[in-house]
């Protein structure tokens, strides 16, 4: 592009600048350069709206008809493909090199997490239930934790809470989104509102202001996948009519299974906090780029609600709340639902699955117990490699002769998109493997030298301290993201600028790919987290206790100084005509 020069002569000009504005010497305002001519006829071109121009329909651009739609992921793209197709168009000798647009980014800034003391080691549990501790190990973990008497989702949801806002120095009153994500709720009316109302009475012991009148205060609920709905729920409002402000989700969840049952050793109970805000201080989060799956699974794990009608609990009892569940047909499911999400983001993203899965160095992931995680990303991979250039498939054949399974047989089992999960949730084939030559050739690949570098070692941050949660249902994936980002910056590992890969799932069931970006100086957020500091007083069960409290009994042996916490203080048991709080969890802050 050439420059006219304006030494010689200093009233010569290209042509007019547009659009038409007067200049000081009350003549039209003229381009010197061919730069500034272009740069006048692109603004100009955007700014007119298609069909404003007499005489010419189509001149301009659709940048108007993008003003008012969400301000998501997606209005990146929609904006850059209007400018592109008005220059391609009415512009042709202007070459597009680069464009960017100025979007404020959204994503977390901060973690904060609370778990109840009681503590079972896994060790000591199989001894009182005659299991194999080693099985357990491997599989399970070490610990988990139970709630006690005075302990619901909501008290440990606010105690997330308040940590949060304190360990992040956060401004109440910018507060304008506290949501909730559980699947322990025992209200079905109120949800985050009662969270707001306690952490308003703790705020003003301390002599802090309340949280803002105008806070949205929503509930979200879809099985362990609540909270990263939740989490989307927050981003968008901050992208939105929240800009500016601040959002917080915490999860919180009682993960109780009954005596004897599969699930019991999985058990746990806990929140974890999220601070999500413009220009966060851990990791960005491009929703648009993230990939989405659901199909409903009938009998995979649900809580019907006339389990409760079944109880009859004197005061100070808890409710028990026993999913119903069938374990084999359940991983089945989460396996197949993490394969539909991944795929849906890699068609987003144009991205070559392999390639991706191995470009990763940190991969976080709903996380019931030890070994669920290991397994879906070791099929993922499998899924990945069958669907790459000719090494990988290579790779992926030896893996399948070692196992004694013809490859071709294995790839036409993933075709994942034909098979009907649904066919399997009968009496009969519940215990079935929908992947059964799959994960033949998974148990290969676990042996080999790859499997610790793709699998374990992206899943290697902080799993560790996951071993002593348990499941803590929509706590689970942001407990984990806590841990790790912990780690990282205890041992002083290079995370910054680095694409990290979470996935939440949901039975019933629904997943969740979302790439978390970390930023710059993410370690002054994570250096906060106190992960380990959440986790580090503990009593620990004998077999007595621990049954009585699986019961829901009130240890009062087990007491000890409760301090700047929340706990249920009483629960209504009044039920008059004139007055009703029957059921109704009253709440105290002990500063």
């Amino acid at each position: 592009m050439g420059v006219i020069s304006t030494d010689l002569n200093p009233n010569a000009f290209v042509g007019l600048s547009l659009p038409f504005e007067i200049s000081n010497n009350g003549d039209f305002q003229k381009t010197k350069t061919l730069i500034e001519q272009t740069r006048s006829n692109i603004k100009n071109l955007l700014l007119t709206a298609k069909g404003e121009r007499p005489m010419h329909p189509t001149f301009g651009s659709n940048l108007r008809a993008v003003l008012f739609e969400p301000f998501d992921g997606s209005i990146s793209d929609k904006v850059e493909g209007a400018i592109v197709e008005a220059i391609e168009e009415w512009l042709p000798h202007v070459s597009l090199d680069d464009m960017k647009i100025n979007q404020k980014p959204v994503g977390v800034s901060g973690l904060a997490a609370y778990v109840p003391p009681y503590r079972v080691w896994l060790k000591d549990w199989c001894e009182w239930t005659d299991n194999q501790w080693p099985k357990i190990r491997e599989v399970v973990g070490r610990s988990f934790r139970l709630r006690g008497s005075h302990q619901s989702v909501y008290t440990m949801a606010a105690n997330a809470v308040i940590r949060l806002i304190q360990q992040y120095d956060v401004n109440p009153s910018a507060i304008k989104f506290l949501a909730l994500g559980t699947e322990s709720s025992t209200d079905n009316s109120a949800g985050a509102i009662i969270i707001k109302g306690m952490i308003d009475e703790a705020l003003a012991s301390k002599n802090l202001p309340p949280i803002n009148r105008s806070c949205e205060v929503p509930e979200f609920k879809h099985a362990c996948l609540g909270g990263v709905y939740a989490m989307k729920g927050a981003i968008r409002h901050i992208a939105l009519d929240g800009a500016g402000s601040v959002g917080i989700v915490v999860c919180s969840d009682i993960a109780e299974y009954e005596i004897g049952s599969s699930g019991e050793p999985t058990q746990g109970a806990g929140a974890v906090a999220m601070l999500i805000e413009e220009h966060p201080k851990l990791a960005t989060i491009d929703l648009n780029h993230s990939g989405s799956a659901s199909d409903y699974r009938i009998l995979d794990f649900r809580k019907p609600m006339i389990r409760y009608s079944r109880q009859n609990r004197v005061l100070g009892q808890q409710i028990q709340d026993f999913p119903i569940f069938n374990g084999k047909y359940s991983t089945t499911c989460y396996l197949d639902e993490t394969l539909h999400a991944m795929e849906d983001m890699f068609n987003k993203r144009d991205l070559n699955p392999i390639n991706y899965l191995r470009s990763l160095k940190t991969i976080f992931m709903h996380r019931p117990y030890r070994k669920m995680p290991e397994t879906g990303l070791a099929i993922a991979y499998l899924f990945a490699l069958a669907m790459g250039d000719k090494n990988d498939q290579a790779e992926f054949n030896s893996y399948c002769y070692e196992a004694n399974m013809n490859p071709s047989e294995v790839i036409s089992e993933m075709e994942i998109s034909s098979l009907d999960i649904k066919k399997f949730a009968n009496p009969n084939d519940l215990n079935k493997d929908a992947f059964p030559l799959s994960m033949n050739v998974s148990k290969i690949f676990r042996e080999s030298r790859h499997y610790r570098r793709e699998i374990l070692d992206k899943m290697a941050l902080g799993s560790d301290k996951m071993l002593d949660l348990g499941n803590l249902y929509t706590a689970a994936l942001p407990a984990w993201i806590a841990a790790g980002f912990e780690q990282a910056y205890e041992e002083k590992i290079s995370l910054e600028n680095s694409e990290i890969l979470t996935l939440g799932y949901g039975s019933g069931d629904a997943a969740e790919v979302i790439p978390m970006h970390v930023v710059e100086n993410w370690q002054s957020a994570a250096k906060k987290i106190n992960f380990s500091n959440a986790m580090h007083f503990a009593i620990d069960l004998n077999k007595k206790q621990y049954f009585d409290m699986h019961e829901g009994l009130d240890l009062k042996d087990l007491d000890y100084t409760k301090k700047n916490e929340f706990i249920i203080d009483e629960v209504g048991d009044i039920n008059r005509k004139n007055y009703q709080n029957f059921g109704i969890e009253f709440h105290r802050y002990i500063s």
